[in-house]
């Protein structure tokens, strides 16, 4: 017989089974946790953070609407604007202008608007015009930046808070439990995930907006730029 066969035969059966129960306690230990009892867990740092994800993602959607807006462009605006204006028909290219809902189009029309002035006028009203139109597609977007900071840095406020409610709870405790110490340690590590989670998301947010509206810009300087070359043509 050999000795594996011997050390078989050597097992207790009432230790087979605490070992099986105590894999199905760990099985029950390592279960989903609800989301909300993970927030309860987090302490009062969750309250912020949860008011700063809720408005990150509200001042997403808006922007992200209202920039996705003066994105859209009706095809050949700027050629139609040059052809009416060659052909002298002033009011019907501010028309097209009022038309297309758009920061380009508004600035064309403040140019148009200034025909028959002196150059550096009509730059000057489209350069006042598109610093507006900037403002407003730029309007929330540092939210999104403060809150991508702000964010991890309470989280690890939390955090900190936690681990001193852990030592606090170990200073009074001759011997020390698991039970007396995980109330803190689950509060820190809640706090410093959700910190990063709500941090990150803004940082993406705001830098995809960022680009967006950087994208809007060039439109901008393109159609205003175009419309001056029309404007210093010679004969015109």
């Amino acid at each position: 017989m050999s000795v594996f066969t011997l050390l078989l035969q050597d097992i207790n059966p009432a230790t087979s089974a605490d070992a099986t129960n105590a894999v199905d306690g760990v099985s029950d230990l390592t279960r989903d946790i609800p989301i909300w009892e993970l927030v309860v867990d987090g302490g009062w740092a969750m309250i912020p953070l949860a008011i700063i994800s809720i408005m990150t993602i509200y001042i997403f959607v808006e922007r992200f609407l209202s920039i996705n807006k003066s994105l859209k462009d009706e095809k050949g605006f700027i050629d139609k604007v040059k052809e009416y204006l060659i052909d002298g028909k002033i009011d019907t290219a501010r028309d097209l202008c009022r038309q297309t809902n758009n920061p380009a189009a508004r600035m064309v029309e403040k140019g148009i608007s200034r025909i028959g002035r002196p150059m550096r006028d009509i730059v000057s009203s489209i350069e006042n015009v598109g610093k507006l139109e900037i403002y407003e597609l730029e309007k929330r977007l540092s939210f999104l930046a403060t809150a991508a900071g702000v964010a991890p840095m309470i989280g690890f406020l939390g955090t900190t808070l936690g681990m001193v409610k852990t030592f606090h709870a170990m200073k009074f405790e001759a011997t020390i439990e698991i039970q007396t110490i995980s109330g803190g340690i689950m509060e820190a590590m809640v706090t410093t995930i959700a910190g990063l989670v709500v941090g990150i998301i803004a940082y993406m947010a705001y830098n995809y907006l960022v680009a967006k509206v950087d994208k809007v810009i060039h439109t901008m300087e393109g159609a205003s730029i175009e419309f001056l070359d029309l404007l210093n043509e010679p004969g015109k």
